[in-house]
């Protein structure tokens, strides 16, 4: 009894994954045993099957997902574009998990598995088969079946199945029904079957044994000739411990850079978590013949916990900054989940200054659920990883062909490649045009112009060579917002954070000086919608660290309109905003907090609690439904959308949601051993800039873009939102990236400035995350020595349209 509830808390007790367990690989049939429309039918030749959750308490589904082949989803992208918004019916199959399914299970002779369940809107006979991949574990098939059992149990008892025993699980197990038959006409049906109900320590060491899975799928690879394992460097000394936060057993790996895989380095080693000064705290872990690591809890550790796996992954910095991830792995979950109140106890207390008491147990959880939701890599076979680099060279080829770069000298008396300016500007800023196709890169006190053209290519158009107030003082813009039809640009200049300017484009001059408000500084600002800027619409959304208000430049005198600023007494420390296609608005700040408005001038209808790290970015979908925030070593991912309580349906924008009901953070981030082996190749810690939703008038986002060193990196959202394990692919190049976005309507190209050169790169060029990927060889942009375009000579720059 004991054992089977300990199984159902490794399936069950990660409320935040809206996935429960995956088999990644299978085909589904329809097999029609009596029917006259044919034996059996492939209904996809790749897929997953896995079981889910729902928006209602006991409700799960049964989902099988169809997996694209190379090129085939780029395909099927395109045709959702041109209107086919319902292709979700035809890459996925959902069943409600009901005990009418009768979903069974079958082993058959030579070792293949069959999962089988009734085709309820079919002829009598009809059923559902999913043949598991030779590669699948067996006992991930026995562990899909009993959480099959154990949603089938919920659903009819409405209690959880925590607490069932085995023999009430087997009303769910239909082992007296008739043998599966064969999804092939040919073959004969095998009559051979195994139901056995898993015990709690076969589960858990089939989860374990599902840490190694991604050997069988071609990731881990042996290590080559010459290439030594990667070595654990000496402990640091531990500082004297004031308390003791937490300290338990466990087994202590080793993240091996050559092979990629988890190295077992001593079975027995205890993990103490202590506080060793004011906001200061320590982590040991002491074998019996040796300290294996110390150091100290910071954000950088990367901590990620995984109940299905038992485990606890991090990474750790040596003297010198190199970079090394380590996996803990616990004997049983009530030992993980001691382990990770102290440790999040103490990174909270590091990052907050605060104690974890004060802290509300809801909020608690929220935090504690934030940390634990890793997906494992799950990896390609080598044939894909070999055709997708073949297909991505003649991509870099085709694209090298297109994609230009630039800096910005305005003398084009001579073809140049010279890519640095002697001031020692660098690219820092980007803005995306929505009306008229064009993105500007801020570089110092210059802005340059590309134009987007046809090809899914950068052109050159004009350089702004000065940006200067009206009353002639050059400054360096600190941010920059595309505004009025993409024919002005608001600057703010870093040395008067109460006034912004206006640029009017078409002259490329300064043109307006606003004074916002004597005595309420700008810290940022955003459009007054999503998609504002394509209007000639005026005002726009300003915030300060403790205010949100409305910029209305119509205004006489100061531009801050009083009857829409809500301010706070206390200092919120707001750092970043983002609005909503109905205007909808959202503020985050840098004590990490966010709060959702729907209109300006009232409290907050939601407030989302810290994890602990500043947001230094928000973006917001149109509709309202998700919500981007960028610390700087992960991504927070937030569903609005309530989905119980007297305000089903509504966002976190228009209702409150309840006192024990918060929104499910997903934490997007690098796995920790990708963590380990970007700060093994930079020798720099992670510093994401601010992430971006693809966005677009009538469009869905679909992807994530971000960048972090020399790494650009984009999440795919239906990956993301179905708990897949594959969320991210990656591009290297040679220089660090200084900013990034999609272009305007669409989430197939991406614009990167680097810091000195500017370029348009097709996300199909981009690369799942493994060894060879990451170490490079990076991309260098193609610099040549023609003439770009349009360029200008130094005189006729500033007053030239574009």
């Amino acid at each position: 009894m004991f054992m089977l509830r300990n199984v159902s808390k490794f399936l069950f007790g990660d409320t935040s994954k809206e996935s429960i367990i995956e088999i990644p690989q299978g085909q589904l049939y329809l097999v029609r045993p009596l029917s006259p429309k044919g034996y059996s039918e492939l209904i996809f030749k790749d897929a997953a099957a896995t079981i889910r959750r729902t928006g209602q308490e006991f409700q799960y589904q049964l989902v099988v997902q169809r997996a694209y082949e190379e090129g085939e989803e780029e395909l099927a992208d395109d045709e959702d574009e041109q209107g086919a918004s319902d292709s979700l019916d035809k890459d996925e199959k959902v069943f409600l998990l009901d005990q009418g399914l009768h979903f069974r299970v079958e082993a058959r002779e030579g070792g293949s598995k069959i999962l089988a369940w009734n085709d309820l809107s079919g002829d009598a006979g009809d059923l559902f088969e999913f043949v598991c991949d030779p590669s699948v574990p067996a006992d991930k098939v026995s562990t899909f079946e009993l959480a099959a059992w154990q949603c089938q149990y919920e659903r009819k008892y409405r209690t959880s199945a925590q607490r069932a025993t085995e023999q009430e699980l087997q009303e769910f197990s239909f082992k007296e029904e008739k043998s599966i038959p064969a999804a092939s006409p040919i073959a004969s049906p095998v009559k051979s079957r195994a139901h056995s109900v898993v015990s709690a320590g076969e589960s858990a060491a089939a989860m374990a044994r599902d840490v190694e899975y991604s050997r069988s799928k071609g990731l881990i690879k042996p290590v080559g000739e010459g290439e030594e394992r990667t070595v654990a460097p000496p402990s640091a000394a531990q500082p004297e411990a004031k308390e003791i936060l937490a300290k338990e057993k466990a087994e202590l790996h080793l993240f091996d850079f050559p092979s990629g895989t988890f190295i077992l380095q001593d079975p027995n080693v205890v993990a103490t978590v202590s506080e060793v000064g004011t906001w200061q705290y320590w982590l040991q872990i002491s074998g019996e013949d040796k300290e294996w690591l110390g150091q100290a809890v910071v954000a950088d550790i990367n901590p990620v916990f995984n109940f299905e796996y038992l485990s606890f992954i991090f990474n750790h910095y040596g003297e010198d900054g190199s970079a090394y991830s380590w996996l803990l792995r616990f004997k049983d979950q009530a030992t993980e989940e001691r382990f990770q109140e102290g440790l999040m106890q103490a990174l909270w207390e590091q990052l907050n200054e605060m104690k974890w008491t004060k802290v509300k147990e809801n909020d608690r959880e929220y935090v504690l659920d934030a940390f634990q939701d890793l997906t494992m890599e799950d990896a390609e076979t080598e044939e894909q990883e070999e055709a997708e680099a073949e297909s991505e060279d003649e991509e870099e080829e085709e694209q090298d062909e297109g994609q230009r770069s630039e800096h910005y000298d305005s003398d084009e008396e001579q073809e140049d490649v010279i890519t640095r300016d002697d001031d020692g500007n660098v690219n820092s800023q980007l803005a995306v045009g929505y009306k008229q196709d064009r993105s500007f890169v801020v570089r110092g006190s210059k802005i340059g112009v590309f134009k987007h053209t046809p090809d899914n290519n950068l052109e050159f158009s004009t350089n702004i060579s000065k940006v200067e107030t009206p009353k002639g003082k050059l400054f360096s813009p600190k941010k920059v917002m595309l505004h009025a039809e993409d024919r002005n640009m608001i600057l703010q200049n870093g040395d008067d954070p109460h006034s912004l300017y206006r640029m009017d484009l078409e002259y490329g001059k300064v043109v307006d000086e606003w004074k916002v408000h004597d005595d309420i500084p700008v810290t940022t600002f955003a459009p007054e919608n999503k998609f504002a800027q394509m209007t000639s619409a005026q005002p726009f959304i300003g915030v300060s660290q403790n205010a949100l208000y409305r910029i209305d430049p119509r205004l006489a005198g100061a531009k801050l309109v009083d009857a829409d600023l809500k301010q706070y007494a206390s200092k919120n420390d707001f750092s970043a905003v983002a609005t909503t296609e109905k205007g909808y608005i959202a503020v985050a700040s840098n004590k990490g907090d966010i709060r959702m408005f729907d209109r300006l001038g009232i409290n907050a209808k939601t407030h989302i609690p810290a994890l602990g790290e500043p947001i230094i970015g928000l973006d917001v979908s149109a509709d309202g439904r998700w919500v981007l925030a960028t610390c700087r070593t992960y991504l927070l991912l937030i569903d609005s959308l309530q989905k119980g309580g007297k305000n089903e349906g509504k966002l976190g924008f228009e209702r409150s949601f309840a006192k024990d009901s918060k929104p499910q953070p997903r934490r997007l981030g690098l796995t920790p051993a990708h963590v380990a082996q970007f700060q093994h190749e930079t020798k720099k810690p992670i510093s994401f800039t601010p992430a971006r939703f693809n966005t677009g008038v009538d469009s869905q986002e679909t992807s994530i873009v971000t960048a972090t060193g020399p790494f650009i990196i984009t999440w795919s959202l239906k990956k993301v939102i179905a708990g897949r394990k594959d969320p991210y692919t990656i591009k290297r190049y040679a220089e660090d990236v200084m900013a990034d976005n999609f272009r305007f309507g669409s989430d197939k190209n991406v614009i990167v400035a680097l810091p000195n050169e500017v370029n348009m790169v097709a996300k199909r060029t981009f690369q799942k995350p493994t060894r060879e990927s990451i170490a490079g060889p990076p991309v260098t942009p193609s610099r040549r020595s023609t003439r770009w375009g349009s360029r200008l000579g130094r005189d006729d720059i500033v007053n030239s349209p574009y």
